[in-house]
């Protein structure tokens, strides 16, 4: 702290997931004195299940309830979700960001010329993966491999850390872009969980947060908030903020499961292939899951006959769109429902992978109950913030899964690089979004030359 407490910055950057450390890179690549704030800790991922269940598997921190028994875990550490996600690089719904100002295909552009986005090689798909792609083409379905975020070279066939942190860097994560802004100035300051923004009328001026027991405060000219679609409005709230927290979206999902007698897989990449069908509102793709993580699905629905034979198990998961609603309480709790809409559309993807199921070979089929991922829509595009990711409060801007206003049904981590890469150059002045600039209350935001030179210490 004696350090930091000699340091001004020019931007804070709450989180340090892909929009969170998107935005920071960009923004410390440009020259600008940036200090990171991360709740959880940047200890390297040793695909340790110990590790995977105190990073995103804690009640009331990092994994949470709806009254339908749904959970929504998502990853505290360097990295964020994406320490732990499949890294599956979906296109973002560029219309319906189109339809607030933001353009984000040149992002995408420049990210994907960047990163190590393709479909895995064959060598790479594992036994599921291949046999539930064989018997979907034959029903018909357009099953095809996905765009990976993975650098190829370092993945080990036959292996099944992906889920819990991969420990070869093979897997790409918001770590790199962190660690890259870390090497253009930014300060990276883990184990700093944000209570508040700090702000002078209608002018944000930093944050206050706790660290090592001690509460204190951060100043800059700029603060980002990247702390999720959970962690996001509860620190908004917090600031005084109201109409954030409501009517959002998760993306409703379970495991349709079935054995194939001869079949020797169990350990593999996830999410290498599928189908997306649109019209019907979900998706299907191959989601084999370490041994400890299929006994917890299959043991929660009561099917212990099925703990056995790992290696022999053949899943589909089928994950939804779902309808906006709910709301999140003042403690972090969720509340939200599955409409019957949702629980159609999950009974009819649990259907169809069935049949798929039944054409591979596979018997005694069974499916999970009801799980959730990416929160988002919590604090809208369009109601909350404007085409600048600003806030009524000038120099305020969020960027994470929270401002995505519309339920697409589609894992967002390219959208939330896209859209910190936006943020950042925006900033810099590169860029000059649709909407005016002015829209919010207080000053005008005026970038490193208009900060205030305050340096950063205890409250």
């Amino acid at each position: 702290m004696e350090i930091l407490g000699k340091t001004a910055f020019d931007a804070i950057v709450v989180g340090t997931g892909p929009g969170g450390g998107s935005v920071a890179r960009e923004l410390a690549r440009q020259g600008w004195r940036v200090l990171i704030l991360e709740r959880g800790s940047g200890e390297p991922l040793r695909g340790s299940a110990v590790q995977f269940l105190r990073k995103a598997m804690v009640p009331g921190r990092s994994l949470h309830f709806t009254p339908d028994l749904l959970a929504l875990a998502h990853g505290i550490t360097v990295g964020g979700s994406s320490a732990f996600y499949y890294a599956t690089a979906f296109e973002p719904p560029y219309g319906m960001f189109d339809a607030h100002g933001i353009d984000l295909r040149p992002e995408v552009a420049a990210l994907r010329r960047e990163l190590p986005i393709a479909p895995l090689d064959d060598g790479l798909l594992g036994p599921a993966a291949r046999r539930l792609m064989e018997s979907a083409r034959e029903l018909g379905h357009a099953w095809e491999k996905l765009p990976k975020m993975v650098h190829q070279d370092r993945c080990r066939t036959g292996c099944d850390l992906c889920v819990v942190g991969c420990p070869h860097g093979a897997k790409w994560t918001s770590r790199e872009f962190v660690d890259e802004a870390c090497e253009h100035g930014a300060v990276l300051m883990t184990g700093a969980q944000v209570r508040r923004v700090l702000h002078d009328g209608w002018v944000a001026t930093g944050v206050e947060y706790t660290c090592g027991g001690s509460i204190h405060r951060a100043t800059a000219g700029r603060v980002v908030l990247s702390a999720g679609g959970l962690g996001t409005p509860a620190i908004l709230r917090a600031s005084g903020f109201d109409g954030v927290g409501t009517d959002f979206f998760f993306d409703p999902l379970l495991f349709t499961i079935g054995e194939v007698p001869g079949l020797e897989g169990g350990a593999e990449f996830p999410m290498a292939a599928g189908v997306h069908l649109v019209e019907e509102g979900y998706m299907m793709t191959d989601l084999v899951l370490p041994r400890w993580l299929h006994w917890f699905f299959t043991a929660q629905v009561g099917r212990v006959d099925r703990l056995a034979g790992h290696a022999r198990m053949l899943p589909v998961m089928v994950k939804i769109r779902d309808e906006l609603g709910g709301r999140l309480t003042g403690r972090g709790g969720i509340r939200k429902r599955l409409g019957e809409v949702e629980r159609e559309r999950l009974l009819s993807g649990h259907r169809r992978a069935r049949e798929i199921l039944e054409r591979a070979g596979a018997r005694r089929i069974y499916r999970s109950w009801y799980l959730a991922v990416h929160p988002g829509a919590t604090v809208k595009l369009g109601e909350v913030v404007d085409a600048s990711l600003r806030t009524e409060v000038a120099n305020l801007h969020v960027c994470d899964c929270s401002v995505i206003p519309e339920a697409w049904g589609l894992p967002p981590s390219l959208t939330l690089l896209a859209l910190g890469r936006y943020l950042g150059r925006m900033l810099a002045g590169d860029v000059e979004p649709a909407a005016a600039r002015g829209s919010g209350r207080g000053e005008p935001d005026d970038g490193p030359a208009g900060n205030r030179d305050i340096p950063l210490g205890p409250a």
